[in-house]
């Protein structure tokens, strides 16, 4: 008996430097450029994201780029496109959205997705459909920062594909960050004199609140082009609200502040989890979740929820020449995220519970073997239930950098030079440009604090 007590020591020893181990995640993989993007020092996130990468300038890729590494290189364009590094975000936007994949949430494929939010940490990283969506929306803003028609039309192109995709197979309301993509698709459509794709795009736009900016662009663009829908011809009976004008230039603000809820672990004893979500469990699973419950012992659910968000309600200026220029909500990122995240955190729970009743199965399994009164036997099985629930860590990877609301605004000015100062978060950004006869200007900031 002194023996198997020994031992029963040694295995608990075991479980508890387990337990320690299995605590990480890729949370804490981003704990260190979370901290420093809430102090305002995006510098140092890119330097802290760097170093998870294992290289030693922002101006390299890692050697592989998935699993954590292709959201870790996503992460990274956000922040360099916040500090107006667009070639580089560019460049990292492109590689990370080579490397994910979306998940499928279409009606055919509901019983997987608690699979891939609850135990695919340590494979390939699938994105929900407004991460890819937003992938090439926020692309396309580098692309029209540097003056780059061809490739922001090349990203426009991609988009299209997923908002196809998004309507047609997933059958569910249209997502809002839609809005915000199809506008800059618009905006590069006609300023590369393609009219009727413009219009196209516009119409798509103006189907989301928060782009009654485009308002007289759109009527001077229509009276050009055929393209009608009941949206465009609503603003064409507006009329125009200011004189038309050749001698002008127009310049587009787009803002984005904060940054959406990133995913935490959560380890719940399997009672409370029991409480919230028995219903949803076929009888037989319930009767031997609630066996296990009354065991008393690592009986904890791992699963993974949503953290808060940050500066969402905070609210950006824009300054033209001195001069206040109102901006208007383009997107709710955050509200966009949490409204996903609502439509499968039941599947993930269920999962999480399903998942810990095999887990008991292996520990009975054991201790049949060993004998019932076995005291070995008994710590062998706990330890086995242990060390699965250490090893099946909730996955919390998300794209944790995306900003949790964007606003815009579209201004037609004179000839001559001009100054415009954003500021959102304590981050700001001063930009001098020149506006010539019939030229255009994207001036954004990303204030990921």
């Amino acid at each position: 008996m002194a023996a198997a007590l020994q031992r029963a020591s040694a295995a608990l020893a075991l479980l508890s430097s387990l337990w320690l181990v299995g605590c990480g995640g890729h949370e804490a993989r981003t704990l260190k450029m979370r901290t420093a993007l809430d102090m305002g020092n995006a510098k140092a996130a890119i330097a802290a994201v760097d170093e998870e990468l294992d290289v030693d300038s922002s101006k390299k890729l890692p050697a592989d780029i998935k699993g954590d590494n292709a959201i870790l290189v996503l992460d990274r364009a956000s922040i360099q496109q916040g500090l107006s590094e667009f070639p580089l975000s560019q460049r990292d936007f492109e590689a990370a959205d080579k490397a994910i994949d979306m998940l499928d949430l279409a009606h055919n494929a509901g019983d997987s997705i608690g699979e891939y939010v609850f135990s695919g940490s340590s494979g390939r990283y699938q994105a929900p459909p407004y991460e890819k969506l937003m992938i090439n929306t926020l692309n396309m803003l580098n692309y029209l920062e540097r003056r780059d028609l061809g490739g922001a039309k090349v990203e426009a192109r991609r988009l299209a594909v997923m908002q196809k995709y998004y309507r047609d197979k997933l059958e569910r309301p249209e997502n809002p960050v839609l809005g915000l993509g199809s506008m800059l698709a618009g905006f590069a459509y006609e300023q590369s004199g393609e009219t009727e794709e413009a219009l196209r795009y516009y119409d798509d736009a103006l189907a989301f609140t928060g782009f009654r900016t485009l308002g007289e662009s759109v009527r001077r663009l229509a009276a050009r082009g055929q393209h009608r829908s009941p949206r465009i011809t609503a603003l064409l009976s507006e009329g125009s609200k200011e004189p038309a004008s050749d001698d002008t230039g127009e310049v587009l603000f787009v803002v984005g502040h904060g940054r959406v809820p990133h995913k935490v672990a959560n380890r719940l004893p399997i009672g409370l989890v029991l409480t919230l979500f028995a219903s949803s469990l076929s009888p037989n699973d319930r009767e031997a979740a609630n066996r296990l419950a009354a065991q008393g012992l690592v009986t904890w659910v791992n699963f993974p929820s949503l953290a808060p968000g940050r500066g969402k309600y905070e609210t950006p200026s824009c300054t033209l020449d001195g001069t206040a220029v109102t901006l208007e909500e383009a997107v709710d990122v955050d509200a966009a995220v949490r409204e996903e995240w609502k439509s499968i955190e039941g599947k993930i729970i269920v999962s999480a519970i399903t998942r810990l009743i095999a887990r008991f199965a292996v520990g009975q399994g054991i201790q049949a073997a060993a004998g019932k009164d076995s005291v070995v036997g008994l710590v062998a099985s706990l330890g086995a239930q242990a060390t699965l629930t250490v090893l099946d860590e909730p996955d919390t990877r998300s794209w944790e950098t995306l900003p949790a609301r964007v606003a815009v605004a579209r201004v037609r000015l004179p000839v001559g030079q001009h100054r415009v100062t954003l500021d959102a978060r304590g981050w700001n950004r001063q930009q001098d440009f020149t506006v010539t006869k019939g030229s255009w200007q994207v001036v954004s900031l990303m204030a990921l604090r």
